[in-house]
């Protein structure tokens, strides 16, 4: 898919009206950036409208190699031309469907609650391609309270982990923990074996190496209800104990 092609693509995903200001946003991730340890996850501040990059972490260089002012200075159509061409449909096909379900299905008054999350691989200065697991929270909305404006974080995962690429959509409970609300393109067998939004966030937690107990009290539901889930969730993925479940799931990182 041609670069131009992509553009119109993503911008009729984030057509927006309006333009909100950044520069609390900016001057607040730069002062954080500061005292933050070098690792495996960089972050951006992403204008959907402007098809820019309003600031860039430090740790972009050394997760993938590349230069931070050639990000900055040709902006998302640079970003893009990394991404492998065989993810560049899938990946844009799985921003419209979370797009149409934000829009459709999460109140305006709750959208600021939600976090986003979806995967593609993009090439490193090296010529490799590496997975990119994208977080991203709003920060601005427009008029019609569409997320255009966003706080992105890119965890690198090794190449040699096979990921189906997926889109996630969560808002934050009464308790202040994420549930799931949508889901896309999870790994073949989950996708057809019939797990339900809640067995997904049990199974979420069940990778962070919560016992039922502590689900139980994250979820607002009872120990025997978690308990539930699990069997059920075995039986659909036709696996014998939890350790299979865990083992399995932690490949499919897209799920946390």
């Amino acid at each position: 898919m041609k670069h131009q092609e992509i553009k119109e693509v993503y911008k009729s995903i984030f057509e927006s009206y309006t333009k909100p200001s950044l520069e609390t946003h900016i001057k607040k991730i730069i002062e954080l950036d500061t005292y933050l340890p070098y690792s495996s996850t960089f972050f951006c501040l992403t204008n959907t409208q402007e098809l820019t990059f309003e600031y860039i972490s430090k740790n972009f260089t050394s997760c993938l190699g590349l230069d931070a002012t050639d990000l900055k200075v040709k902006g998302m159509k640079y970003f893009w031309s990394r991404i492998h061409p065989e993810d560049i449909e899938i990946w844009l096909g799985a921003l419209n469907s979370l797009m149409e379900f934000t829009l459709a299905e999460i109140p305006e008054n709750k959208r600021e609650l939600a976090n986003y999350t979806w995967n593609y691989r993009i090439k490193n200065a090296s010529e490799k391609y590496v997975n990119i697991i994208q977080n991203t929270t709003p920060l601005a909305f427009d008029s019609e309270m569409k997320p255009i404006i966003g706080l992105a974080h890119y965890t690198v995962l090794n190449i040699e982990l096979n990921l189906p690429i997926t889109a996630t959509a969560k808002l934050l409970n009464n308790k202040n923990e994420y549930e799931t609300v949508y889901y896309n393109n999870f790994s073949q067998k989950l996708l057809h074996a019939g797990i339900s939004n809640r067995e997904r966030d049990v199974i979420r937690l069940l990778i962070l190496n919560f016992t039922s107990k502590e689900i139980s009290e994250k979820l607002n539901i009872s120990p025997h209800t978690v308990d539930t889930h699990r069997r059920n969730i075995l039986k659909k993925l036709k696996i014998s104990s939890t350790g299979e479940l865990v083992g399995m799931l932690k490949m499919d990182m897209t799920l946390l």
